[in-house]
């Protein structure tokens, strides 16, 4: 009797395999997924199809997970249904797509290579559909992604996967842009690839890594740092290429500083020429080789490149005797004082228009110092010549209009902000400047860029200073209603903020009947009060059992694009008192906060108003720092620090339920866009972080570093802050120590 022959294994669709190959278990069990959500869909209309498939994520954590991944592996190897799968996915999915995600990393790390062609080609099909969607995540499956195309390999294979994830990076730049270690990397992967692609036939592969590089090196050079001294080495390689060998030369012979930048460059110049004593002379020569020197081309005027009244104001601001600080205006005002418009140029006068206009909305003691200045040195520069100086000052404001840098000086001249004596002086001596109030003034050349002196980018376009009138007298000293002498730091403007009415259109057909009511009722109300009554009620709807969660992410969206304005300037009142607190965190959206402080743990509408919050996270991540506020604010009394009822570790709760899921990183991020937003909320939340999560912030080197690299004298003498900062900085050393002595050892 012949023997039976053995059945022939079956090829799976995913991975390349021989009969000889054991059956791999990722593949067999993303087949069965693939089997599960088959045989809950065979014979049903598309919409019943949902319908069964939302029932059985509902089921619990395994079958969501089954679900999810039956999808996930249809869109890999059904490319005819690859766009339906992807939709059906992103909209049963109940963790941001983190199991997708997952699945992608690990299919990248260890089955890449095996799989077959029609699932590589899918992979980054979704790839691309994940970075559309800005799904949270998909910035490290790109980069798993470009760890997998080779150096020194130009099979044809490789250089699809390089030009395909390359598309995908040009394709969705801005995205790009907002992750830094994106960048470094992404820069770091195509510099090494464009030595290999140097053959004619590549050449046009070459040429879109190239523009690719040079746009990531010229607009974002800080993050493209993060590469460390590989990144000197790699332009190296590239050197002979024409666009490379001209940034090279920018590099080495006309280097630029930036927008967001320049604090590091500010640092260095002060410590190495501006640190002595007898370097106060030097800001005055500065100021003058700027102003006639230095007239950037309208190309320049028009880029992110740091302008000139930028640095002027810094330099002004680091003068620390009053004789240095007349020079320096005087300086700043030289060609002022006998301008001719027929020989001199806009250029030299324009400095110092534009640092009193950037600087008169946040900080009007920096405008009233130079309109000061200004006004005295004409009678005061050479008595005999007075009518000549007045004239030339007269001729550069006249020009200053004629050219639209300013198209109205009256908002600067006439300001309220300004002291009642010096506007009467500006008054008195420009009489024609100061009639009847202008629109607000159209500036032109340098104001068109916003820059500003911190390395931290401002939401508020006030707080730095007081709100008081910026009093001005005659030894130039500011002084509060206290009489104490008040400090003053050069912080310009950011760009006005154009708001634009909320829009929810694209999410509003998404919610029930009832919550929509609601949401629209929300959007149309224009009083706090009101506002809050009707959050009040969408939570309650939250919190009721037939509450549909698939309406979570979407009510978020409608929320963020709600409350945006929330957001934006100062969260701290100017003064803290408890009646202040409380008024300030009276807003809507504290309403969610207010609402799980009053909830137990094990209440099961807490979990639920948790994740409506997690989900709200990921649409505007500042409601981080903003929950840390209102749990100080509204618990935590002045006298000893501690959270009421241990009332903090709602933070906890939360950080564990967004998509970060870890109490340590969601820290440091909140604390960091605390830091970027608000330097005097970061201050004031500082002693309570400490005091309530010392286990995540004791020995912290990131969160000192991110405390000390932006606070000032001002906050510095805040006891509580002192006493913080000395702590942890003798806990740091002696933990520095200890290592040192246990190495030696």
């Amino acid at each position: 009797m012949e023997a039976t022959p053995a059945k022939a294994k079956p090829q799976g669709r995913l991975l390349v395999s021989t009969p000889l190959d054991a059956k791999d278990e990722l593949e067999e069990r993303l087949e069965r997924c693939v089997g599960i959500v088959q045989s809950l869909t065979n014979g049903l209309s598309e919409r019943e199809a949902n319908d069964a498939l939302t029932a059985n994520v509902c089921k619990g954590q395994q079958q969501h997970e089954e679900v999810c991944l039956g999808l996930f592996t249809l869109v890999l190897i059904e490319p005819a249904q690859a766009q339906r799968c992807y939709r059906d996915v992103t909209l049963l999915n109940r963790d941001g797509m983190n199991v997708v995600l997952v699945k992608i990393n690990q299919i990248l790390m260890e089955k890449f290579l095996k799989l077959q062609d029609v699932p590589r080609t899918q992979l980054v099909w979704l790839v691309r559909e994940l970075v559309k969607s800005g799904v949270l995540g998909a910035d490290g499956v790109v980069m798993t992604l470009m760890k997998q195309i080779a150096g020194g390999d130009i099979s044809s294979k490789n250089l699809w996967l390089a030009e395909s994830v390359l598309d995908i990076l040009v394709e969705q730049k801005e995205w790009v842009l907002k992750s830094g270690m994106l960048i470094a990397m992404s820069v770091y992967t195509y510099l090494r690839l464009i030595v290999d692609h140097g053959v004619p036939n590549l050449l046009p592969l070459r040429q879109k890594e190239v523009d690719f590089c040079i746009s990531m090196l010229k607009e974002k050079f800080m993050e493209c740092l993060i590469i460390g001294r590989d990144l000197v080495r790699l332009l190296q390689n590239v050197a002979r290429i024409p666009e490379m060998d001209l940034l090279w030369r920018d590099l080495l012979h006309n280097p630029q500083v930036r927008f967001g930048q320049q604090k590091r460059y500010q640092d260095w110049f002060q410590r190495q020429y501006l640190s002595m004593q007898e370097s106060q002379s030097l800001r005055c020569d500065l100021i003058r080789y700027i102003c006639g020197v230095v007239h950037p081309s309208n190309e320049v005027l028009s880029s992110d490149i740091l302008p000139r009244w930028a640095i002027i104001g810094w330099l002004l601001t680091t003068c620390t005797s009053n004789v240095a600080a007349s020079n320096a205006k005087l300086a700043l005002f030289y060609d002022w004082l006998f301008f001719n418009p027929e020989k001199d140029s806009i250029m030299n006068i324009e400095p110092a228009i534009l640092v009193m206009h950037h600087s008169m909305k946040p900080h009007p003691a920096i405008t009233a110092t130079l309109l000061d200045f200004m006004c005295r040195i004409i009678p005061h520069f050479f008595p005999p010549l007075e009518s000549q100086v007045r004239q030339g000052v007269f001729n550069s404001l006249t020009f200053i209009m004629e050219k639209r840098v300013l198209a109205h000086l009256a908002p600067l001249f006439d300001n309220p902000k300004l002291d009642r004596e010096l506007r009467s002086m500006l008054r008195e001596r420009f009489p024609e400047f100061c009639s009847s109030p202008s629109p607000p003034a159209e500036v032109k050349m340098e104001e068109s860029v916003v820059l500003e002196m911190d390395n931290h980018v401002l939401d508020k376009e006030e707080g730095c200073y007081d709100n008081t009138e910026a009093a001005f007298s005659d030894d130039e000293e500011e002084v509060n209603n206290k009489g104490k002498k008040r400090e003053f730091r050069f912080h310009p403007i950011k760009e006005a903020v154009i708001e634009e009415p909320a829009d929810i259109t694209p999410w509003l057909d998404q919610l029930d009947d009832t919550m929509k009511e609601k949401v629209l009722q929300l959007q149309k109300s224009s009083d706090t009060e009101t506002q809050c009554e009707v959050m009040q009620e969408i939570v309650d709807l939250i919190l009721e059992e037939d509450f549909d969660s698939e309406q979570m992410s979407t009510l978020a969206s409608c929320l963020a694009e709600l409350f945006k304005d929330h957001f934006r300037g100062d969260v701290l009142p100017e003064e803290v008192t408890e009646e202040s607190l409380e008024e300030s965190v009276c807003k809507p959206v504290c309403l969610v906060f207010r609402n799980l402080c009053t909830m137990q743990e094990d209440n099961s509408g807490f979990s639920v108003l948790l994740d409506m919050l997690a989900e709200f996270y990921q649409k505007q991540p500042k409601i981080g720092y903003h929950l840390l506020y209102y749990l100080k604010a509204r618990y935590t009394p002045r006298t000893d620090g501690k959270a009421a009822n241990g009332k903090m570790m709602l933070y906890e709760s939360f950080a564990q339920a967004t998509a970060l899921g870890d109490l340590h990183t969601c820290l440091m991020m909140d604390m960091k866009a605390c830091q970027e937003d608000d330097v005097r909320l970061l201050c004031y939340l500082t002693p309570s972080i400490y005091s309530e999560f010392p286990d995540e912030t004791l020995r912290s080197g990131e969160l000192l570093n991110m405390i000390v690299a932006v606070i000032d004298s001002t906050q510095v003498r805040s006891h509580q802050l002192t006493n913080l900062l000395a702590s942890q900085l003798t806990n740091l050393l002696a933990n520095q120590l200890g290592i040192l002595l246990t190495n030696d050892c």
